[in-house]
């Protein structure tokens, strides 16, 4: 099955306030970099990527979003886990046109492209359950996060 994903808390936020899709994507990659997984590059390359190719998922209450971008900008593999205390509208996956408000954030830092692919499977059962997209919405603590997380990814 493969070796179980362990979470940076260095890597998390709850309760984010953000004025709107660009400032959390932001604030998420300058946590991964602060956090010492990705380049200096990686913000603008990410909210690049975002605009051609749109990540959010209309799932119920807690739209979630999974910005990603390549792997040349990644120094070691990471997902970081982001929660908003106000919904900010992400362009839905689906087409552009389609907009969806986003409180879970998973920011995809992957240094293998195959384990992208994988780990995008994984998150999708997550991402299904929405009784676990209440609790992460519901989280006080980046410990309750991990907690809510732990032993869900394998890579």
């Amino acid at each position: 099955m493969g070796k179980c994903f362990e979470f940076d808390k260095k890597a998390m936020a709850v309760g984010l306030e953000a004025s709107d899709q660009e400032d959390v994507l932001k604030q998420m990659a300058q946590t991964l970099y602060n956090a010492g997984y990705v380049l200096d590059s990686y913000g603008e390359a990410i909210i690049q990527r975002e605009r051609s190719f749109p990540t959010g998922l209309p799932t119920g209450e807690n739209g979630v979003a999974i910005p990603h971008t390549d792997v040349c900008h990644v120094k070691a593999p990471m997902i970081a886990v982001g929660t908003l205390k106000a919904p900010v509208e992400f362009k839905s996956m689906g087409g552009l046109e389609e907009v969806v408000p986003v409180k879970i954030i998973f920011m995809l830092a992957m240094k293998n492209s195959d384990n992208q692919v994988k780990l995008l499977s994984q998150l999708m059962q997550i991402i299904q359950d929405q009784e676990l997209l209440e609790q992460l919405a519901a989280a006080q603590s980046v410990s309750d996060v991990i907690t809510l997380l732990n032993g869900k990814i394998y890579l």
